[in-house]
């Protein structure tokens, strides 16, 4: 039968499997009350972290819940059950709480470590399809993630199950987001190499040149210097700074542009007379998608960054932000 399968029968295969799991997801809602409460509480409540486990397909689910969690405000990880029965159950301590998953609520596995773990004086969530079950019986909190049909034809491979318990996972990790404050600070904290993370956290200080890849020279210096500096640091411009380094204009590539087509001789033009005074720049401790934003509203490649007195000290183009992945 496989191979007289077309297209459309496939295209309406995918479409009940996502029918199937699109239920399977929306009757979570009617559960959630008290049980979902008093398991965010208990998250709430244990300063230690919160340890996920489950088995086979259930624990690739666990992983990802766990690391849900760990990415949005509530400390958790992994802990595999059958490793558990052989040490690592030192993983779990009294001032933690074992989230345990499985569909049956009889994993072996699973229940096996419970009564170890309830004797040491940690707290129990479990997540299953079975309220009568031991892991739900047991638990403090269960969380009943029961679903009408798999979306497997064979309504054996667990599907519409998986996506049903990582829904709920989900469900108490942006529940505890919320409860705890947590914020897109705080987010970018715990993924300081994401996009997200760059763009709260990198600063201007942070991707800027200093020192010697600075191109400045001071005001009386001839547009040909000007050039020859420009050209060493690569940077497109030049700033323009007096004796104390304190800014006094930029020069640009477009201005050379500019400046030639006036018919200006570069070994006698003095460069503070072609510069532009008063011009745009940035702080160091500035985030650097705030200096991105104000090359792209001035159509500008350049900023100077100065300090609080107005001093040279430090550089940069839209290429060392691009980079950083800002762009």
């Amino acid at each position: 039968m496989a191979d007289t399968l077309t297209n459309k029968d496939l295209l309406a295969l995918a479409a009940d499997v996502l029918d199937i799991e699109s239920r399977a997801v929306d009757r979570l809602k009617s559960r959630l009350g008290e049980n979902f409460t008093t398991a965010c509480q208990l998250c709430m409540d244990t300063p230690g972290r919160i340890v996920v486990t489950g088995m086979g397909k259930s624990g690739h689910v666990s992983n990802k819940i766990a690391a849900t969690l760990a990415s949005t405000g509530t400390p958790a990880f992994f802990m595999h059950p059958a490793e558990a029965s052989h040490g690592d159950l030192g993983m779990i301590t009294k001032n933690d709480l074992l989230l345990a998953i499985s569909y049956s609520g009889e994993t072996e596995e699973v229940v096996t470590i419970l009564p170890m773990v309830k004797r040491m004086g940690a707290r129990l969530i479990s997540m299953t399809g079975n309220p009568k079950s031991t892991m739900a019986e047991a638990a403090d909190a269960h969380l009943d993630i029961s679903v009408s049909e798999e979306a497997c034809p064979l309504n054996l491979a667990p599907t519409a199950s998986t996506t049903a318990t990582l829904a709920m996972g989900d469900a108490l990790a942006v529940a505890l987001l919320k409860k705890r404050g947590f914020t897109a600070e705080d987010f970018a904290r715990s993924h300081p190499s994401g996009a997200l993370g760059k763009r709260l956290l990198l600063r201007v200080a942070d991707v800027m040149r200093i020192g010697d890849r600075i191109p400045a020279v001071t005001a009386d210096v001839t547009l040909r210097d000007a050039l020859l500096e420009m050209t060493d640091k690569g940077l497109g411009m030049t700033a323009i700074v007096d004796a104390n380094d304190r800014i006094l204009g930029i020069y640009t590539d477009g201005d050379l542009r500019r400046t030639l087509d006036a018919g200006a001789d570069v070994r006698s033009t003095i460069i503070r007379d072609v510069m532009h005074a008063n011009c745009i720049t940035t702080s160091a401790n500035v985030l650097a998608a705030e200096a991105l934003h104000v090359l792209e509203e001035n159509k500008i490649t350049s900023l100077l960054v100065a300090d609080d007195d107005g001093s040279l000290i430090g550089a940069l183009n839209i290429h060392d932000l691009f980079r950083e992945g800002l762009l």
